[in-house]
């Protein structure tokens, strides 16, 4: 959305939105980092330098150039199969795959019913409590938490004639500030994170192991940090809405417009149906997967003696079955879901979303396997590596977490998007970080990776949805400047990165697993 000239932003806000404008879209970053990388091995090729392997033995590489017609040809052989719709293992499958199950449920409406269903019963004072938690567990459902619940929050407050703002600021702080948490594990963002930190990893020789030194399984590696960190950051929220957010707004002046209606909120007899069936279609689903885990992907011992466990291998797919089975049950019960032709068209709309993923991984996979194949990836860790090693971090593991969150923090203010952040920053720091110290393993760079993504969310204007959300606010206030709303949400911001980075250096200096 627009602003008028009174609403414009200024100061640091405008600083960031300025900042922000100039960074050109992630696509185009990395086509400028295609054509650089191609330019600077033609430029350095053959240059040799020494670095540590997989098993700590110093290995020498050496620059490819790759503007040599052998290395042409390898860049054009490899640029549709090996290096995008096969890279990592078929990583890009798995990213889709797992967005037909949450399409299914989000566009069944199972989603918005769930949140009225339960909050309708709740006493006042847990209200805080319950919208920042929901927020949390909003992201299996991609946009539903920014377009639903945020807009329900208000609704929900106004019909209790409070101002609709504190309602608004909780939710969003659980959508966005919390937005890598959740109790459910394989969530996308787990498999997005995962699955790329695994192919950044293994990429560069890093070992894909936690700090002891056991396999990771990309969409579970953070699962006992996420399912603590639901609990303790929707805590952390409800105290922020309660200590800061409501004393602040409860007697501020606010309207409901007219076309508003409180009765929105109420559950309506068919969703009390799609409730029930999706119960049901829980309980089968479960029942299903639980067949199979003891059944067919039952843990069994291989020729080698390796212990082989094909339900966690495959635990994306069977999430991804429950969440089709429950939304299924769910429309079909409602009445939003008639026919097999409004399920082809709910995963076919999720799949509408995915476009902007598969022009952004063909150039980003495409980039990554030029370093990884050229040598410039190693050199890069290289340099890196031994900066930080010239500044005596090696020896202060906590620091260089603590540096890499405040790092992607504030880049996180003037770049949107997890994803293709992870693409730029994942590929230069899971190695680099390793090498400097090995306590720095993939997943505990991937974690604090999601902390920082998170946390300063609310307070960028550069995020996706800002406008969305200002709209969604001023139609209780329609005099609110974005700057109000940053302040409206900046208490929720600093509480989350101080408790959250707490939290994980807990688990790293404990040497609590972050996940399984």
């Amino acid at each position: 959305m627009s602003l008028s000239s009174s609403d414009q932003p200024k100061g640091m806000i405008a600083f960031v939105e300025r900042v922000g404008r100039r960074i050109p879209d992630p696509v185009i970053i990395f086509i400028y980092f295609l054509i650089g990388t191609l330019l600077l091995t033609a430029l350095i090729g053959g240059l040799t330098f020494e670095s540590y392997g997989p098993g700590g033995a110093l290995v020498e590489y050496e620059i490819k150039n790759m503007l040599a017609s052998e290395h042409v040809i390898w860049l054009f052989d490899n640029a549709l199969v090996t290096n995008w719709l096969s890279f990592g293992g078929g990583i890009l499958g798995v990213i889709l795959i797992v967005m037909l199950g949450i399409g299914i449920a989000e566009h069944s409406g199972l989603f918005s019913a769930l949140l009225k269903k339960i909050s309708r019963g709740l006493p006042t004072h847990l209200l805080p409590l319950f919208l920042v938690f929901i927020g949390i567990m909003s992201s299996i459902a991609t946009d539903a938490g920014y377009l639903i619940l945020i807009p329900l929050a208000g609704l929900l407050y106004a019909g209790l004639g409070k101002n609709p703002l504190i309602g608004m600021a909780a939710a969003f702080a659980g959508v966005s500030a919390g937005f890598s948490a959740n109790l459910i594990p394989a969530t996308p963002i787990d498999v997005i994170i995962g699955a790329n930190a695994q192919v950044f990893a293994e990429s560069q020789g890093v070992p894909f192991t936690n700090a002891a030194g056991e396999p990771l399984t990309p969409a579970t590696m953070h699962y006992y940090f996420i399912l603590v960190s639901t609990f303790v950051l929707a805590a952390v929220g409800a105290w922020v809405t309660l200590r800061f957010v409501e004393p602040r707004l409860a007697n501020k002046p606010f309207t409901v417009p007219e076309e508003l209606s409180i009765t929105d909120f109420d559950v309506t007899p068919a969703e009390q149906r799609g409730l029930r069936a999706a119960g049901i279609g829980l309980i089968l689903a479960l029942l299903g997967v639980a067949g199979l885990a003891l059944g067919p992907l039952a843990t069994y011992t291989n020729e080698a003696g390796q212990q082989v466990t094909p339900y966690l291998n495959n635990v994306i797919l069977l999430i991804t079955l429950v969440f089709a089975t429950v939304g299924i049950a769910f429309g079909y019960a409602s009445g939003s879901i008639r026919s097999m032709v409004d399920l082809l068209n709910a995963m076919v709309k999720q799949m509408n979303t995915m476009g902007y993923i598969l022009v952004l991984t063909f150039f980003c996979y495409n980039f990554l396997g030029l370093l990884n194949y050229s040598g410039l990836g190693a050199y890069i860790t290289y340099l890196g590596a031994s900066a930080l090693i010239e500044l005596g971090l090696q020896s202060y593991p906590i620091l260089l977490l603590i540096g890499f969150i405040i790092i992607t923090s504030i880049i996180n203010l003037f770049v949107g998007g997890l994803t293709s952040k992870w693409m730029l920053l994942g590929p230069i720091f899971i190695p680099m970080l390793y090498v400097v110290n090995p306590a720095m393993t993939p997943d505990l760079v991937a974690a604090a990776f999601r902390v920082a993504d998170s946390a300063t969310n609310i307070i960028t204007p550069m995020m996706t949805y800002a406008g969305i959300i200002l709209a969604f606010m001023r139609k209780y206030n329609p005099e609110l400047s974005f700057g109000e709303v940053i302040a409206m949400m900046l208490p929720y911001s600093i509480a989350f990165m101080l408790v959250w980075v707490a939290l994980l250096i807990g688990f790293f200096s404990f040497g609590i697993p972050l996940g399984f």
